[in-house]
């Protein structure tokens, strides 16, 4: 059965992660938050004690858009994550979340200084819970 995917993520997709989802999810489409959402996701506030009701706006509009057994890929600041994985689980949704290899690249230069590169790279999606 064709599900979408929405996207709760600071990134945008990679291709490889686009045909991940459409090869072993079975996603028949990927749904951006809107602009004034995505901005919202992307910039917590680090200085607010309570962040449920900043996240309002984000659920209202998930819950409005989403069906029963949709995925939804969740990534971003933790307590933020917890509260929308939890908002996923209560209306039916799967949350996911993208696993990567991470490979470092260290550079040593003639004064002492060390240059340290870091590579992510997709290898699947993977449910929150399992």
């Amino acid at each position: 059965m064709p599900c979408t995917l929405f996207l709760l993520f600071n990134h945008e997709l990679t291709e490889i992660q686009e045909k991940d989802g459409h090869d072993s999810l079975g996603i028949s489409r990927i749904i951006d938050l809107p602009a004034d959402l995505e901005k919202l996701w992307q910039q917590i506030p680090p200085d607010v004690q309570k962040i449920d009701d900043y996240l309002a706006p984000i659920k209202t509009w998930l819950a409005g858009q989403a069906s029963s057994s949709d995925y939804v890929l969740i990534q971003g600041d933790f307590g933020a994550t917890y509260i929308m994985v939890n908002f996923a689980f209560e209306n039916g949704l799967i949350p996911i979340y993208s696993t990567t290899m991470r490979e470092a690249v260290e550079e040593h230069d003639n004064h002492g200084t060390v240059r340290l590169t870091h590579n992510f790279r997709h290898e699947m999606f993977r449910k929150y819970g399992v």
